[in-house]
């Protein structure tokens, strides 16, 4: 048995997306067999990100400055905006480094059994910098899923009046399935076959 301290740490990884207790259990023991390298570190690691989190105020990315990196960096297009459910989606679009553009992070998708209605999400800042002009083109990468369709086709109604050409991700993308959890190579399939909405 070990110490309640050490149970507690391990508890806490399994709690953790894709770990369980005997993976947690196994990166506790290799994190204390390494502790003054890899421990030292990743409590530090941790600490900065616990003490200089933030959530961006332009797209609703999570970062450490304020705007994210990706808002920050002038090499992005910034006619382009891709709106995503949340983080974890537009992480994934991102790490395709096939997307260009900015982003914009709803956190969430609308569900009447779930009620989660509009005002629950960012559509209302979203409608906001799509109307302020500068936007030649709004790519909705809503999750393939009852909700996530319903979500796309509520935003390309409420920005069908703007002059900006309103896409979405290429059917192609498993039915029921998250962005996420799928391969760069199906994301690219996805994003450069993408179609007009409507």
């Amino acid at each position: 048995m070990a110490s309640q301290e050490i149970e507690t740490l391990t508890a806490q990884l399994a709690r953790l997306p894709g770990l369980g207790p005997r993976s947690a259990r196994r990166a506790v023991l290799w994190l204390l067999k390494r502790r003054e390298t890899a421990l030292s570190a990743l409590v530090a690691a941790l600490d900065a990100v616990r003490e200089g989190l933030v959530e961006c105020e332009s797209c609703g990315n999570v970062d450490t400055s304020q705007p994210c990196g990706i808002c920050a960096d002038p090499r992005r297009d910034a006619r382009a905006l891709c709106v995503v459910e949340d983080v974890a989606d537009l992480w994934a679009l991102d790490r395709a480094r096939l997307f260009t553009g900015r982003y914009h992070v709803l956190g969430g998708r609308l569900s009447a059994l779930e009620g989660i209605g509009p005002e629950d999400l960012t559509i209302g800042k979203l409608l906001l910098r799509a109307e302020a002009g500068g936007i030649d083109e709004v790519v909705l990468a809503m999750n393939a899923t009852l909700e996530g369709q319903t979500t796309a086709h509520y935003i390309a109604e409420r920005i069908e009046h703007l002059p900006l050409r309103v896409t979405q991700l290429a059917h192609g993308l498993p039915v029921g399935g998250e962005l996420d959890y799928l391969d760069e190579g199906t994301l690219a399939q996805a994003l450069r076959a993408r179609r007009p909405v409507g």
